[in-house]
C-alpha cells in the first residue's frame, strides 16, 4: 500500500509540472542513464546547429563531452555551468581533423524560459550498479534542462518523513550513485505530502540537515505542501533561476550556496524597484546571509539596461578584511570586478570604462574620486561620470555610508540609486543625533523598505539560532548591598528594596575593572563553558569564542592574565575534565587598533608587538606590527575556521580578546559565545555583538551563546528593549529560557523517565506491548534534550544535579543501553509489521550521549586539506599537521582495524604522489576502496559456498547483527547452489547443514569484515 501511495504521490506531481501552460514535457521513455545521455546528445546538436555545419556529433566526440561533463565534486559541475558570461560550453576536437575544435553551448543563464532552453521531466531513472552485482538503484523524479538533471527530488509518502528522503539521498551520495550525467545536479529537493525542502547538493559528509531550507512567501509565510512548493519554486521561470541566477559558488569552501527564500524575494523587489528608478533599504537579520544577499543584488541589477555600474560600498576596515575575502570567494566564477587596489586611478579607470560589472569598493575611494574632479567641471570626464546611472549597493549601509557623506555622492553622480542593507535599522526609538536636516533614520536614508526578514523569523525558519544570554555577577549580593549602601548613604534595608538597575547606576568602573573580577570571568570561561565552546565535540571540533571588553587597556590586561594561566599562576585551578578533553585549552590571541587609543603612546603598540610575538610562536608565523593588516586577517581565518587547513586542531584558536573589533559583520559559523565585560551597548550594537555568534553551524551548536560579567540587571533591560525594537515584539521566541526554567524542565522529564524501572530480570523487552515501548522512548528523549540543554547553562553542576534528580551517571548509562534496545525493537516491529503514525521520532539522535571514538569524518578533512587544490604548488601542511593525522589514521586503526587499514592505504599513496590526488575527493576515494574490498570478499564468499553474487551483496548490504533474520534472507537461500558448492569443495557439508554452515560463516565474516569498513 505504501509503495501505491508513493508512486501516486510521484504522479501527481509530474502532472502538476506538465499541465496548463507549463513549459514542463514529461519524458515517460527516458528510464535509464543511457537514455539521458542519449537524449542530452539530441539536445547539444539542435542548439548548436550553426556550430556544427551539417557534421553531428561522433561517438568519439561525444564521448568527449561525456568526460567532460563527469564531475568530481558538485561545486566542479558549478563552476562549469557558471560558464563564460552566462554561458556553459564543452569542448569538442573532431573526428575529422579538416573540421578542427569546436565550443558547443550547452545552458545560457540569461534564456530563462525561452531561448534554447528546454524543461522535461524525468521519474524513475535506473541507475548503473556501484557494484558489478548491486542491487538496481531507481532516482524518484528530476527536472532536466537541456538534458541536464540540475534539479532532483526524492519523494516519501505520508508513512514516512522527508527527512528519510534526505537520508536515502545521502546513502546514494555515499554509495557514489550520483556520478555520470548525475554529477551536474545543483539543486537536491525532499518531500513528503506535508513537507518540503531544498538544500544544495555537497558530499555525503558535508550534506548537513540544519541546511534544509523551507520556502517561505514573500511576507515570510511559510510554503510547507510539495503542491505549493511546485507552484512558487518549480515552475518555469522560478526552476531555472533557481540553478542559473540564485546560486553563489564560495571558492573558499569549495562549495555551492542555494540562496534562501527570504534573498530571492530581497533580489526581486530591489530589482522591481529599480523598474520605477526609486531607492530602498533591505532589514534582513545580522547572520541570514546578508552580505551574500546584497552581492547577488549587485550582480543581478547588472541584467538592467538600464543601469551603467553597480558600486558595492562596504566599509574600509572589511574591504581589508571578511567581505572582500567573501566577495571574491563568490566573485572568482562570476563577472564581479573587485577594486583592491591603493590607486584611486584604477577605480576612475574602472567607473570611465564601458564594462557592464560590479565594482567593490569603500566610500573613501570614493571620496576621493569626488576631490580629484571638484575643479574639472565642464571636461569630458567629469560630465561621463556625473551623468554615469549608478545603483550603489551598501552592505551594512550605516557603517559604510553617513547620511552627510551620501548628500555628497549624491551631488557628484546625478543619477544615482541606493539599495541598503541592515540587520539593525536606525529607526525614531533610535535616531541619530541632529545634523541639520540630514537624515537621522534608515528610511530617511535611504527610502522604504524593500523586504524585511526580522530574527524572530529567521529563527522560526532555521535561518539562525536562537540567543542564550545568561548575567552573570562577580560581585555577591551582599557585598554590593553594602557598597551602594556606603555610597549612597542610605540604610542597608533601603538598599535592598531599590530596584536593581537603580542599585546598578552607582556602581563605577573600578569596580569591575580590577583583578579579583577579571579572574573570576576568565574562570568562567575555561571552567564553566566546556559545552558552550563545545570541548565535548572532539578535537578539532570545538567552537570558538570572543570576549569583548570596554577598552584597549582592559583588552590587554586580560591578555596578560590568560598568559598567567597557562603558565599555572591562576589563582584557581583549572577543571581536570577541560584539560583532558583539550590539553592545550585555551589558546588565545588578541587584536584592536593601535590606533584606537591615545595617537602619541606607544604602549599599545609595544603590547601589540609582543602578542604579535607570542601568536607566531603559537602558530609559526611572521607577523609583525608593520603587516598588522595580515595578522589580524589571520586572527579572523582561524576564529572563522572556513578553510580546510583551520580543522586541525595544531591551527585553531579558542578565543580572541577585542573591544569592538569583529563585533560586526564578522560571520565565523563555528563561534559559539560571546563574553562580555563592559557595559551595555547601544541597542543596535547589541544586536550585532549577539549575532556573531547565531549561525548554523552543527547539530550540537543549539543558541548562539551569551555572558554577560557586567551590570546584569541593566544589560538585561537594554537587550529587552534590543530585542523589542529589532524581532518585531518577539523576543520570546529569540530568547532560550532562563536557568530556572530549563532547571525545572529537566527535573520534570527526570521525575517521568524514572517511572520506568531498569530490571534485567524482567521480562524481555520482545515481549513488552508497543505502548510501553514507546512511551519509554519518548520520556528518555525528553529527558535527554532537557539534560543536553541544562548542561549549556553556567549554572550547571554535574554532581549537584545528579543528586538533585537521583539519577547518577551509571543509571543515564543503563538508561541509555535500554533506550538503544527498544529503538531497534521497534524498527524491526516497523519493518515486519509496517509503519503506523505515532509522534515518536524514531531516528532521534542522542544529544547527551559522548562516544570517545575516533572522527573518521575529521580525518578526511584533514587529509582532504592535505591534498589541498590543484592551483597550489604544493599541499601548505607542515610536518607537524602530517604527523597529527598519521596519529589519528593510527588511533582509528587501533579503533577499527579494517577501516584504519584503508585509510593508512590510501594516506600513504597520498604523501608518496600528492600531485596525484589533487583535485580529488578524499572520501569518494576511500568509499570507492570500500565498495572494492566488500565486492571483493562477497565474491570469494560466494563463489566458496556457490551463492549468487548479486543475493549475497544485497543480504550483506542489509544486514544488521541484532537480528535473528534479515531483508533478502529467503531469497539467497533460493538462490543457493549446493550441487556447484559441493562439486568445488574437498569436504563438503552435508546438505542438511548446508544454509546452516553458509550463513554462520558468511554472517561472522560480515560481522567482522564487512560492518566495520561503514562504521564511520
Amino acid at each position: 500500500m505504501g509503495a501505491t501511495l508513493e508512486s501516486t504521490f510521484e504522479k501527481r506531481l509530474i502532472e502538476q509540472l506538465t499541465r496548463g501552460i507549463s513549459q514542463w514535457t514529461y519524458r515517460p521513455e527516458l528510464k535509464t542513464e543511457e537514455d539521458l545521455w542519449r537524449n542530452f546528445r539530441q539536445k547539444i546538436e539542435q542548439n548548436n546547429v550553426a556550430v556544427l555545419d551539417g557534421h553531428p556529433l561522433t561517438e568519439q566526440e561525444f564521448r568527449q563531452i561525456q568526460n567532460q561533463l563527469q564531475f568530481g565534486t558538485f561545486y566542479d559541475a558549478a563552476k562549469w555551468l557558471a560558464g563564460e558570461n552566462g554561458v556553459a560550453k564543452v569542448q569538442v576536437q573532431r573526428e575529422d581533423a579538416t573540421l578542427g575544435t569546436v565550443r558547443l553551448e550547452v545552458v545560457r543563464r540569461e534564456d530563462v524560459a525561452g531561448g534554447t532552453s528546454s524543461y522535461e521531466v524525468v521519474n524513475q531513472i535506473e541507475m548503473p550498479k556501484v557494484f558489478a552485482d548491486y542491487q538496481n538503484r531507481r532516482f524518484d523524479v528530476s527536472l532536466l534542462i537541456n538534458g541536464l538533471p540540475l534539479i532532483h527530488i526524492e519523494l516519501k509518502n505520508a508513512d514516512h518523513s522527508y527527512m528519510d528522503a534526505f537520508r536515502q539521498i545521502k546513502k546514494y551520495l555515499s554509495d557514489g550513485m550520483f556520478n555520470g550525467i548525475y554529477s551536474v545536479v545543483q539543486m537536491f529537493v525532499v518531500s513528503d505530502p506535508y513537507h518540503t525542502r531544498y538544500i544544495a547538493p555537497a558530499s555525503g559528509t558535508k550534506m548537513n540537515e540544519r541546511f534544509l531550507t523551507n520556502w517561505v512567501d514573500e511576507h515570510n509565510q511559510p510554503v510547507e505542501t510539495l503542491t505549493d512548493f511546485t507552484d512558487q519554486v518549480l515552475s518555469i521561470p522560478q526552476a531555472h533561476k533557481m540553478v542559473t541566477q540564485y546560486t553563489v559558488i564560495d571558492s573558499i569552501r569549495k562549495s555551492l550556496i542555494l540562496l534562501r527564500p527570504y534573498q530571492i524575494h530581497a533580489i526581486e523587489r530591489v530589482r522591481e524597484a529599480t523598474k520605477h528608478q526609486v531607492s530602498g533599504y533591505v532589514w534582513h537579520t545580522t547572520g541570514s546571509g546578508k552580505t551574500l544577499t546584497a552581492y547577488k543584488v549587485a550582480r543581478n541589477l547588472l541584467q538592467i539596461p538600464s543601469i551603467d555600474k553597480t558600486i558595492f560600498i562596504v566599509d574600509r576596515v572589511d574591504l581589508d578584511q571578511q567581505t572582500t575575502s567573501s566577495c571574491m570567494a563568490y566573485a572568482e566564477n562570476d563577472t564581479i570586478d573587485i577594486d583592491e587596489t591603493e590607486h584611486v586611478r584604477d577605480l576612475i579607470k574602472k567607473l570611465k570604462s564601458t564594462d557592464r560589472t560590479v565594482i567593490v569598493t569603500t566610500i573613501q575611494k570614493l571620496n576621493f574620486v569626488m576631490r580629484r574632479f571638484a575643479d574639472k567641471q565642464g571636461t569630458r570626464d567629469y560630465e561621463r561620470l556625473t551623468k554615469l546611472k549608478i545603483a550603489f549597493v551598501v552592505d551594512e549601509c550605516h557603517r559604510a555610508v553617513t547620511s552627510r557623506k551620501q548628500w555628497e555622492i549624491n551631488g557628484f553622480f546625478h543619477h544615482a540609486l541606493w539599495y541598503g542593507f541592515t540587520g539593525t535599522p536606525i529607526f525614531e526609538q533610535n535616531a541619530r543625533k541632529e545634523e541639520g536636516n540630514l537624515p537621522r533614520t534608515t528610511a530617511e536614508q535611504y527610502g522604504e523598505r524593500l523586504h524585511e526578514y526580522t530574527v524572530k523569523e529567521a529563527i522560526h525558519d532555521g535561518a539562525v539560532l536562537g540567543f542564550q544570554v545568561e548575567y552573570i555577577n562577580t560581585i555577591r549580593e551582599d557585598q554590593l548591598t553594602e557598597l551602594i549602601a556606603k555610597r549612597t548613604g542610605e540604610s542597608l534595608a533601603d538598599v535592598a528594596k531599590m530596584d536593581p538597575v537603580e542599585m546598578e547606576k552607582n556602581l563605577l568602573s573600578s569596580d569591575y575593572l580590577n583583578k579579583n573580577h577579571m579572574w573570576k570571568v576568565i574562570e568562567g570561561i575555561v571552567n564553566h563553558s566546556q559545552k558552550k565552546l563545545g570541548l565535548y565535540n572532539g578535537r578539532g571540533n570545538s567552537y570558538t569564542a570572543l570576549l569583548t571588553t570596554s577598552s584597549i587597556s582592559q583588552a590587554q590586561k586580560y591578555y596578560e592574565l590568560f598568559k598567567e594561566l597557562r603558565a599555572g599562576k591562576a589563582p584557581f585551578t583549572m577543571n581536570k575534565r577541560t584539560s583532558e578533553l583539550l590539553p592545550d585549552f585555551p589558546k588565545v590571541a588578541i587584536t584592536y587598533s593601535v590606533t584606537e587609543n591615545d595617537l602619541d603612546s606607544t604602549l599599545n603598540q609595544d603590547a601589540m608587538r609582543k602578542s604579535i610575538r607570542d601568536y607566531n610562536e603559537m602558530f609559526g608565523t611572521s607577523y609583525s606590527l608593520e603587516n598588522i593588516n595580515l595578522y589580524n586577517a589571520n586572527i579572523n581565518d582561524r576564529l572563522a575556521r572556513k578553510q580546510a587547513r583551520y580543522l586541525s586542531r595544531e591551527e585553531q584558536l579558542d578565543l580572541v580578546i577585542v573591544v569592538d573589533r569583529l563585533l560586526t559583520g564578522f560571520d565565523a559559523p563555528c563561534l559559539s559565545t560571546l563574553f562580555i565585560d563592559r557595559k551595555p551597548m547601544q541597542l543596535q550594537n547589541i544586536i550585532q555583538a549577539f549575532s556573531r555568534t547565531n549561525r548554523i553551524f552543527d547539530k550540537n551548536k543549539q543558541y548562539g551563546q551569551i555572558v554577560v560579567y557586567q551590570l546584569p540587571n541593566t544589560f538585561a533591560k537594554a537587550v529587552e528593549d534590543a530585542l523589542i525594537l529589532y524581532s518585531n515584539g518577539g523576543e520570546n521566541e529569540v530568547l532560550a529560557p532562563e536557568w530556572r526554567v530549563a532547571h525545572n524542565r529537566l527535573k520534570k522529564a527526570a521525575s517521568s523517565l524514572k517511572k520506568f524501572k531498569i530490571d534485567p530480570s524482567g521480562p524481555p523487552i520482545s515481549e513488552l506491548p508497543d505502548a510501553t515501548l514507546k512511551q519509554f522512548a519518548k520520556a528518555f528523549q525528553g529527558f535527554d534534550k532537557g539534560l543536553a540543554a541544562a548542561q549549556v547553562y553556567s549554572e550547571y553542576d554535574s554532581d549537584e544535579i545528579q543528586d538533585e534528580i537521583a539519577i547518577d551517571s551509571q543509571d543515564i548509562e543503563a538508561y541509555t543501553s535500554a533506550y538503544q534496545n527498544v529503538i531497534d525493537e521497534l524498527k524491526r516491529r516497523r519493518q515486519t509489521e509496517g509503519p503506523e503514525e505515532d509522534d515518536l521520532d524514531i531516528e532521534y539522535e542522542l544529544e547527551t550521549v559522548r562516544q570517545d571514538t575516533i572522527n573518521y569524518e575529521y580525518i578526511v578533512n584533514l587529509i582532504q586539506a592535505y591534498v589541498s587544490d590543484s592551483r597550489d604548488d604544493k599541499p601548505a601542511v607542515s610536518q607537524k599537521r602530517v604527523e597529527e593525522i598519521s596519529n589519528y589514521v593510527d588511533r582509528l586503526k587501533n579503533n577499527n582495524e579494517k577501516l584504519g587499514t584503508l585509510m593508512e592505504s590510501l594516506w600513504r599513496k597520498i604523501q608518496a604522489n600528492p600531485k596525484e590526488f589533487q583535485n580529488q575527493n578524499v572520501q569518494t576515494l576511500l568509499q570507492t576502496m570500500k565498495n572494492e574490498t566488500i565486492e571483493h570478499l562477497v565474491k570469494d564468499v560466494a563463489t566458496t559456498w556457490g551463492a549468487d553474487p548479486a543475493e549475497a551483496l544485497f543480504y550483506a548490504e542489509n544486514f544488521d547483527p541484532k537480528k535473528e533474520s534479515n531483508p533478502g534472507e529467503e531469497s539467497l537461500k533460493r538462490h543457493m547452489d549446493y550441487e556447484m558448492y559441493k562439486e568445488k569443495t574437498e569436504n563438503p557439508v552435508k546438505k542438511i547443514s548446508y544454509w546452516r554452515e553458509f550463513k554462520d560463516a558468511y554472517s561472522n565474516l560480515i560481522r567482522e569484515e564487512i560492518l566495520p569498513l561503514n562504521q564511520d
